[in-house]
């Protein structure tokens, strides 16, 4: 089992260009399918973009309240009502933000700073490291152990030190799929209890569970509804990730100093859309696991055209993403894979090693993502199929690396 990783700082200047930019632009210019970056290509719910387009023509143009609409903080809170049985004021315990990334960026740049650590499951979210470098705290690592990307509870204990502030806990899990069992939340519940730490719980995937229970927020278990910050967004439950609308809640001792932090970032935004996601958060129960069932069928799509064409998938169990050891194939760096498979098979993908502070544990396996029409999906298949009929193409090593 994987051990905590040492508290690590991070320098935003030194950070360089983002790697989904890069595999976005190799992709482009190889004619290449994007499995890359986790954007669906199908287009969200008709009823939505109409309530969209009517707030538009409504003349709903200017700066919504700093909070967010009071209708989307009253959808928000009764969507955690109706799925969860949290019970939540709208006006004092739900903010409204640019995406989840300002919620995250606000909330550790209201809760964190610097002699804090943060605690996070690795791998992450590359915005995790560029947010608790903007806070001046240090993040510490908890590697999820391949090949079923678990977290063993004992070492997360061991990451905890007097100097831990937040636990930074993302379940659906991006990049691996992984959803974290009901046993295991309960022992991360413990701990933040028993160290009496603040919770940030990235939950924007929460929708997307195929298999096993279902989505369990943290902050609906015992003692921790107090603690516990809890970040949403529509992009990924409803594929308007252009949008950028997304919430963060929980107790008003935590919110209140988000959206303190929030109205300088980006003051607020979104007006018509955050009208049209009020509506689409009340949409009937059969959209959510429409879209759930819909996206299992492509998962499994691609997790059987990965092997056949010799990866070893990880079918994940949440998310929209499959996690490939590309050590079959005889390739051993992901980042070096990644930036050939355009030009040798015309399939763009993401390496595993941005999402980790040492990138040697991340460095075999590669995220392909699998919100894209079937058909997308199938030309993929199709093209990846020939990766076990070529030999591995070097890539140039003068090229700009993502660090």
């Amino acid at each position: 089992m994987s051990g905590p990783g040492r508290p690590h700082r991070v320098r935003l200047a030194d950070t360089g260009p983002n790697v989904f930019t890069e595999m976005s632009e190799r992709a482009a210019r190889h004619g290449a399918v994007n499995l890359g970056q986790g954007f669906p290509d199908t287009p969200g719910p008709e009823p939505v973009v109409a309530s969209a387009i009517a707030a538009l023509r409504a003349g709903h143009h200017q700066y919504p309240p700093v909070p967010g609409l009071p209708e989307l903080r009253r959808a928000v809170a009764d969507h955690q009502r109706t799925w969860y049985g949290i019970d939540l004021d709208p006006a004092r315990e739900v903010v409204v933000t640019t995406g989840a990334s300002e919620a995250l960026a606000a909330a550790l740049l209201a809760l964190t700073g610097p002699g804090d650590e943060v605690v996070v499951l690795e791998p992450y979210y590359d915005a995790y490291a560029a947010c608790v470098a903007l806070a001046g705290a240090a993040l510490v690592p908890v590697r999820l152990d391949p090949p079923g990307f678990t977290l063993d509870p004992a070492a997360l204990r061991r990451a905890v030190t007097p100097r831990t502030k937040v636990l930074l806990v993302n379940s659906p899990h991006n990049p691996t799929g992984t959803v974290l069992p009901p046993a295991v939340l309960r022992e991360v519940a413990e701990l933040a209890r028993a160290h009496d730490l603040l919770v940030v719980s990235d939950e924007v995937y929460e929708h997307l569970v195929y298999e096993g229970p279902p989505h369990q927020p943290l902050a609906a278990l015992p003692g921790m509804a107090e603690r516990t910050l809890t970040i949403g967004s529509a992009g990924k439950t409803f594929s308007f990730t252009g949008w950028k609308v997304g919430w963060a809640t929980g107790p008003r001792d935590l919110v209140e100093p988000v959206m303190a932090v929030k109205q300088y970032l980006s003051f607020a935004s979104g007006t018509p859309f955050q009208h049209a996601v009020a509506d689409a958060l009340r949409l009937p129960a059969g959209h959510f696991t429409g879209l759930r069932d819909s996206l299992r069928r492509r998962r499994d799509l691609l997790a059987a055209g990965l092997e056949a064409a010799g990866l070893r998938a990880h079918t994940p169990r949440g998310t929209y993403f499959v996690t490939a050891d590309i050590r079959p194939l005889g390739e051993r760096d992901g980042l070096e894979f990644c930036r050939a498979l355009p030009a040798r098979c015309g399939v763009a993908a993401i390496p595993h090693q941005v999402f980790h502070t040492d990138p040697e544990p991340g460095r075999p396996f590669v995220r392909f993502t699998f919100c894209k029409q079937e058909a997308v999906l199938e030309e993929a298949v199709r093209r990846l199929a020939t990766l076990s009929q070529r030999r591995p193409t070097a890539t140039p090593r003068t090229e700009g690396t993502h660090p």
